[in-house]
C-alpha cells in the first residue's frame, strides 16, 4: 500500500513539474515569449545574444541565431501593456540570390521539421526576370518585386519567414515569431480603444 501510494505521488509530482516547464506561449531560442520586455530581454542575454539598446517598446539584441552568426534580434512589446507578444530575427545581409535563397530555404526545411507544413507558401518574383541569372533576381529582390514569405501557425501562435531587400538596407531574410496569448491581450486592449 505504501508503495502504490509513493508511486502515485511521485507520477503526481513528475506531471505538475512537466506541466510548470512546458510554456503555453510561443518560445524563441527556448524562452517563452512573455513577460515584460526587460525580463525577456534578460533571459534571452542568459542564452547569450548581447543587449544593444531599447527604445520605443523594441528591445535590439545581436548575437548567433539557428547557427547564423552575427543575427539581429527585435523583442516588441506594447508599450502601455509592457508585454512581451512579437521577436523578430534580421539575418545578415547578403549580396547574392543563390546565398539569400540558400539562408531562406534552409530555414524553411529547419521550421517545417519543427512545425510542420507551412499554412502559406509564396515563392515568387512580382515581375518577369529577363535574365534569370543571379545578378537579376538580387536586383528584383532590391527593388522590393520579389515575395517570398512562408508562414507557420501553431496552437501557440505564427511563424513568418520572408525574404526582404532594398537599396539602403541591402538583402536580407527575416523570421517573425506571434505568441497568440499576449497578441490576444494586446488585440484585446486595442479594441477597447475603438
Amino acid at each position: 500500500m505504501k508503495r502504490n501510494l509513493f508511486l502515485l505521488l511521485f507520477a503526481i509530482a513528475t506531471l505538475s513539474t512537466f506541466a510548470q516547464t512546458t510554456s503555453e506561449h510561443l518560445t524563441f531560442k527556448g524562452v517563452p515569449i512573455d513577460g515584460t520586455l526587460t525580463e525577456f530581454v534578460s533571459k534571452l542575454k542568459q542564452k547569450g545574444l548581447t543587449h544593444i539598446g531599447t527604445e520605443d517598446g523594441t528591445a535590439i539584441l545581436k548575437g548567433d541565431f539557428a547557427a547564423y552568426k552575427n543575427c539581429t534580434v527585435a523583442a516588441i512589446a506594447l508599450k502601455q501593456k509592457n508585454l512581451v507578444a512579437k521577436v523578430g530575427v534580421m539575418f545578415p545581409s547578403l549580396e547574392t540570390w543563390s546565398s539569400l535563397s540558400n539562408n531562406y530555404f534552409s530555414l524553411k526545411e529547419m521550421l517545417t521539421k519543427k512545425y510542420g507544413e507551412p499554412e502559406v507558401c509564396i515563392e515568387e518574383f512580382q515581375t518577369k526576370i529577363i535574365q534569370n541569372d543571379d545578378n537579376s533576381k538580387i536586383h528584383e529582390v532590391r527593388m522590393n518585386r520579389c515575395k517570398y514569405v512562408t508562414g507557420y501557425t501553431t496552437e501557440k501562435g505564427d511563424i513568418e519567414l520572408q525574404i526582404k531587400g532594398s537599396f539602403t538596407d541591402g538583402c536580407y531574410v527575416t523570421l517573425i515569431y506571434f505568441d497568440k496569448i499576449n497578441g490576444e491581450v494586446i488585440e484585446a486592449e486595442a479594441m477597447e480603444d475603438l
